[in-house]
């Protein structure tokens, strides 16, 4: 049983930053890779970052849209993920999720993800 945890969302105002983390729990937790997605109102949900979560070719992913703005990072010491949001925008208003993916797959396709977090709430003011 693997469990994640979301925390840092909140309330900022169009220009500010955010850090989410994600917290895996797990006998054996040792994912391929470890994703951040979002689900906006009335949107489907879609890809925001990815970051694989071992070894030291260390490979990153990220949906055009947060290209610059945000980043992705881990500490495979305290089984945590981060996404550092820089420069949020309305439109990155939305439920972000930390997700992971167990073999080496598409990190860009929803579907293939494994284990979900129950989510955090992002919303940027216009």
């Amino acid at each position: 049983q693997v469990q994640l945890v979301e925390s840092g969302g909140g309330l900022v105002q169009a220009g500010g930053a955010l850090r989410l983390s994600c917290a895996a729990s797990g006998r054996t937790f040792s994912p391929y890779a470890m994703g951040w997605l979002r689900q906006a109102p009335g949107k489907e949900r879609e890809f925001v970052s990815a970051i694989t979560w071992s070894g030291s070719m260390r490979a990153t992913y990220y949906v055009d849209s947060v290209k610059g703005r945000f980043t992705i990072s881990r500490d495979n010491a305290k089984n945590m993920v981060y996404l550092q949001m820089n420069n949020l925008k309305p439109d990155d208003t939305a439920v972000y999720y930390c997700a992971a993916v167990l073999t080496a797959r598409n990190v860009r396709r929803i579907d293939e993800y494994d284990y979900w977090g129950q989510g955090t709430q992002v919303t940027v003011a216009t």
